[in-house]
């Protein structure tokens, strides 16, 4: 194809300049966008690392507001529950990964078969992931329950009553685990309608190929669907780790930080600092120090893009 008769021909000028009226037309369009983010994402950002060095205070008072450079960052760095709070979500995230994850790419592969209802199933597996939050976790707060919930009577039925009763939320042992079954059970329909996409993506002339070749059910699985979702792989593992180090709300009604500790996240530590302790100038610290992990884990996800020629 010349360039004459390719579309993009209309858009350059002799010597390959873009039209400027183009220009000012995609400009246009892409203009409300930027406003919005620049409105609500970028100026935030700006003004909350600007009162993280600052003692500025969540209601005002009568003494000044004053620069107090790093300071903040120091203490947040001193404080051993901000420490515990990102191990704990660190480990929340490398539980939640393979529950979440494997649970919805097994779902995806069921429901991408020809089966009666399909249709119907994804958009039950679906559900929860639009469900609200707060109601999920008052639901499974009632599965919960110690020594009476519907999981330990199972779990005593099952067992013929020789497992004694699990405080799920009350344990240290147990609160973190309890947590990531939740969410993973809430949040897996995303991950799955993303695999189900991945997979529709994959032509079915290598499946036939690969037939052809005498490759079995299990080899078609291995060098061809797998293959073909690495760039999908790669996407569901960046997000469900960003939004694994954002985890609050299930914290917050369920365990508020408890037992022990071992349920304190970043996120709520920041709330704790922010609205309860009432030290915007601290809490602005802490949501700084949380963006730049979460930029470090998108330009993991930018070197593994470029790693898997994505």
């Amino acid at each position: 194809m010349t360039l004459q008769q390719s579309p993009v021909a209309g858009r350059l000028r002799p010597g390959g300049r873009r039209d400027p009226r183009r220009l000012a037309q995609e400009a246009l369009m892409i203009a409300p966008a930027v406003l919005l983010l620049a409105f609500f994402l970028i100026a935030p950002f700006l003004l909350s690392f600007w009162t993280s060095m600052t003692n500025q205070p969540l209601v005002p008072r009568p003494t000044p507001v004053r620069f107090v450079g790093l300071l903040n960052f120091q203490r947040i760095f001193k404080d051993p529950l901000f420490w515990t709070s990102l191990w704990n979500v660190s480990r929340f995230t490398f539980w939640v990964l393979p529950v979440q994850c494997g649970l919805a790419f097994a779902t995806a592969l069921l429901l991408h078969q020809k089966i009666p209802g399909r249709n119907l199933l994804r958009g039950m597996f679906f559900l929860p992931a639009i469900t609200s939050m707060v109601v999920v976790c008052v639901i499974w707060g009632t599965l919960f329950q110690y020594p009476s919930g519907p999981f330990n009577q199972i779990i005593g039925f099952l067992s013929g009553g020789r497992i004694q009763p699990i405080d799920w939320l009350g344990d240290p042992n147990w609160a973190m685990f309890s947590i990531v079954l939740l969410s993973a059970w809430q949040a897996y329909g995303f991950q799955m309608i993303v695999y189900l996409a991945g997979l529709q993506g994959i032509p079915d002339e290598l499946y036939d190929a690969a037939k052809i070749d005498g490759a079995n059910a299990l080899g078609r699985f291995w060098h061809v669907t797998m293959p073909g979702l690495r760039p999908t792989h790669v996407f569901v593992l960046v997000i469900t780790t960003i939004q694994a180090f954002k985890l609050y709300t299930q914290v917050a009604i369920l365990t508020q930080g408890g037992p022990k500790g071992s349920t304190e996240t970043v996120v709520h530590y920041m709330v704790r600092a922010g609205f309860e302790e009432q030290k915007l100038g601290y809490a602005s610290a802490v949501s700084v120090i949380l963006f730049v992990i979460v930029l470090v884990i998108a330009l993991i996800q930018r070197k593994l893009l470029r790693r898997f020629h994505v």
